[in-house]
């Protein structure tokens, strides 16, 4: 008899889609996993489709991961639909780059609105700013532009609605921050950083109170309480532990060396350089005694900004009832007098009131407004002085007098011509007096508006053109200025000299061998100044390097390791150009290279 042995079936292990679905969840969180795999995972069967539902934890983990910068905006264990937030972002970054990838310099200014959610917006600016630090230097610098302008919308909103609080409501220190921010809207200041780190310094000297009198009242003042020490005495062991600490531990004291630096009117860089002009170091000085219980006010002295400390009970106006501290002079206690020897001249009892933070505001204003107006014309003052004009017009719009001068500069750059109609139109109508000035600006700006609907083409120049023969070097290349010893990139040139007989002059051109009938050429420096060289005051550089200078994306895509390399709006008007570059760079390359060594050699270079 023949027997057949009987095998039971065999168990089929469990399919993925019988794990429970906090597994589930686990295994599509892998950091390996990026959108594309989920959106495939979700479209196998219902199942994982209601795992990867738009509110799970699936989505919430792409999102979180592939934008960390967002998560400030939503609240610890938020349900939202990560699904459409996901999808938002995404076409937001797709819109983004298409925006400033059409960019040129022609219309950037007018950008107003991108018509998109702005912390979306600005994250992607930020993924492309900090994206390959080499590449994509076109992309980045207006990626930048754009950004600087998006934050500076904020803060001048930020800045109306502090200007629309009540008088006694405004801090002084607020308005400083807001102020350095809008003059510096990508560095990472903010009024939480500012406080905290005055904070700190109130600390010191408690401390520093607490060796003097152990029972002062201002050592039991937490953090944000509101304190005011009457007693004069206990007021003036307030006064002493600040100026010890502030100016013998701390070592603050008054820039009389770099005072025009605009540095000196940022509150984030007072504190982190230790030095300021009277304004600056009288806002900290002021905030810091009123946390600690002293009552000081701002004067807006002529020439040098002061605090007063009233020494007789208070709503006395006498100026001779009142110590005057020179925060720029560490600390020192004037009086009324005294006060006129620090100017050198007498001045009225007018000068010695009290003003207001928003009067604290124009005089900080005007100072970095003075100082854009002193600088040498170059893309860095104008931009000082746009943002000045910008901050001074908002807390004051009808001075005529700087309306004028914003039509002037826009004007000037050649921007907002609209926006400028608008300004005139507005200084006509608080001074009809301006009618000269007005009617100038006017028929020239409309004038302007004309010219954009028919734009001029660049001009073309072909090296292999019979006028353009003397010219040696090409745009992209790392020069060396052989009697100054800069480092620069060029970026544009001449056959011969195109500036004026004035500036031939003044820069004494005609001293040169060739003297200005030779190729001229517009540099990039690396001190971030903007210079015309003449060809023989220049030689290639023996070992190339990045050349940091703020408008090196507005004419180039990226830095090639020995050279830049020209974008497209460059290429068009040099169109010969890259070739000889790369010609000039291969003829500099050490014995020995090959282009097989490209990714991997770096020149040496000169110390």
């Amino acid at each position: 008899m023949h027997c057949t042995s009987y095998a039971p079936p065999t168990a089929l292990p469990p399919a993925l889609t019988d794990l429970p679905t906090e597994l589930l969840e686990h295994i599509l969180c892998f950091p390996v996993l990026k959108h594309v795999d989920i959106c495939n995972v979700s479209c196998c069967c219902k199942r994982l489709h209601d795992v990867c539902h738009g509110r799970g934890k699936v989505w919430g983990h792409q999102y979180k991961l592939r934008w960390p910068r967002l998560q400030r905006f939503y609240r610890q264990n938020e349900c939202c639909d990560w699904l459409r937030e996901y999808r938002t972002r995404h076409r937001v970054g797709i819109q983004i780059r298409r925006t400033v990838e059409s960019i040129s310099k022609r219309f950037f200014t007018e950008i107003e609105s991108l018509g998109m959610p702005e912390h979306f917006c600005e994250d992607e600016l930020l993924f492309i700013l900090n994206s390959d630090k080499r590449k994509s230097l076109t992309l980045k610098y207006y990626a930048k532009k754009i950004l600087y302008f998006l934050r500076q919308q904020n803060i001048l909103k930020s800045l109306k609605t502090f200007l629309e609080q009540p008088a006694d409501q405004q801090s002084a220190l607020e308005g400083a921050v807001l102020v350095d921010q809008y003059c510096n809207p990508l560095a990472d200041v903010t009024l939480s950083s500012i406080s905290a780190q005055l904070d700190e310094i109130a600390e010191k000297v408690k401390k520093m109170l607490r060796i003097k009198n152990s029972s002062h009242p201002s050592l039991r003042v937490a953090q944000g309480d509101c304190l005011v020490v009457e007693d004069f005495e206990l007021q003036r062991q307030v006064v002493c532990a600040l100026n010890s600490v502030l100016y013998e531990q701390l070592q603050y004291k008054g820039n009389e060396f770099d005072y025009y630096n605009p540095l000196n009117s940022y509150i984030h860089q007072v504190l982190l350089r230790h030095t300021g002009i009277p304004i600056s170091l009288s806002v900290l000085y002021m905030t810091l005694a009123r946390k600690l219980g002293v009552q000081l006010e701002p004067v807006n002295f002529p020439n040098h900004f002061l605090l007063r400390w009233c020494q007789k009970p208070i709503g006395s106006e006498d100026i001779y009832d009142f110590v005057y501290i020179d925060a720029f002079g560490k600390g020192k206690q004037l009086t009324a007098k005294e006060c006129e020897y620090l100017i050198g001249h007498q001045v009225t009892a007018d000068y010695y009131s009290a003003i207001s933070t928003t009067e604290v505001l124009l005089r900080m204003v005007g100072n970095l407004l003075n100082i854009g107006k002193r600088g040498e014309g170059n893309e860095k003052s104008y931009q000082l002085l746009r943002d000045s004009l910008d901050l001074y017009l908002t807390i004051n719009p009808d001075n005529v007098q700087y309306l004028l001068l914003q039509a002037r500069l826009y004007f000037h750059l050649g921007i907002w011509p609209e926006k400028v109609l608008d300004i005139l139109q507005h200084i006509q109508a608080l001074d009809p007096s301006q009618h000269g000035a007005v009617g100038y600006l006017v028929q020239h700006t409309l004038e302007h508006i004309q010219h954009k609907k028919h734009p001029v083409t660049p001009e073309v120049k072909k090296r292999s053109a019979p006028e353009h023969l003397e010219v040696r070097y090409s745009v992209g290349l790392i020069m060396k200025h052989k009697r100054s010893g800069y480092n620069c990139v060029i970026y544009g040139w001449d056959p011969k000299c195109t500036m004026s007989q004035e500036w031939i002059t003044t820069m004494r051109v005609h001293q040169l061998s060739n003297g200005a009938n030779q190729p001229f050429y517009n540099v990039l420096v690396q001190d971030g100044t903007c210079r015309y060289a003449a060809q023989e005051n220049l030689e290639p550089h023996s070992a190339p390097l990045e050349i940091g200078h703020p408008e090196v994306g507005r004419y180039f895509s990226e830095f090639a390791d020995t050279h830049y390399a020209a974008n497209e709006e460059l290429q068009t008007r040099y169109p010969e150009d890259m070739n000889e570059t790369l010609g000039t760079d291969q003829s500099n390359k050490p014995p020995g290279y090959s282009i097989v060594q490209t990714c991997s050699y770096r020149p040496h270079r000169r110390l």
